[in-house]
């Protein structure tokens, strides 16, 4: 196994705990909170998937699909355009609500598809140079996208959480 065959797997594996963590719940499942200031399944998985999107897409030097497939218009969220959820407030969490599991999923699956093209054509070389100046020691693409995993594997186990509790009730 070679590392671009290692990070599409490790996407991979996020793309099929998304899915169990949304698949067959109701709108207001994905958008319930266990508590007033608790993350809701519909920001967990948006949150994830906006952060992908934005710093593979920054990586790859290409369009996030937030916009270049028009999802930003589709969720209706009512802050800046381009938020990806970090530093939201609980009343910002509170905002983000989805009327079904389909957006939140066709939404995540744009971003997985466009991350595993990207992956597909990294080799080890690739991985060593530098996405990020801004912190110290600069951030190189394979810290950016193991960054993104870790994020993303534990957001999709805390919707997972949720999702349990919802159904224990």
């Amino acid at each position: 196994m070679n590392s671009s065959d290692l990070l599409a797997d490790a996407f991979e594996r996020i793309r099929e705990a998304v899915h169990g963590a949304v698949e067959g719940l109701s709108p207001d499942d994905l958008n319930a909170r266990l508590d007033p200031d608790a993350n809701s399944i519909a920001w967990l998985v948006w949150h994830l998937s906006r952060i992908q999107d934005d710093h593979v897409a920054d990586a790859a030097a290409v369009e996030q699909v937030w916009f270049s497939q028009k999802w930003a218009d589709r969720f209706e969220l009512p802050f800046a355009r381009g938020a990806t959820g970090f530093g939201h407030t609980s009343k910002q969490v509170a905002a983000v609500r989805v009327a079904s599991g389909e957006l939140l999923l066709g939404y995540f699956d744009a971003v997985h598809e466009q991350t595993v093209r990207f992956v597909a054509g990294l080799d080890d070389a690739a991985l060593d140079s530098v996405v990020d100046e801004s912190w110290s020691p600069p951030v190189t693409l394979g810290v950016r996208l193991v960054s993104v995993i870790a994020d993303d594997l534990q957001h999709v186990g805390q919707a997972a959480f949720v999702r349990g509790a919802l159904e224990r009730r």
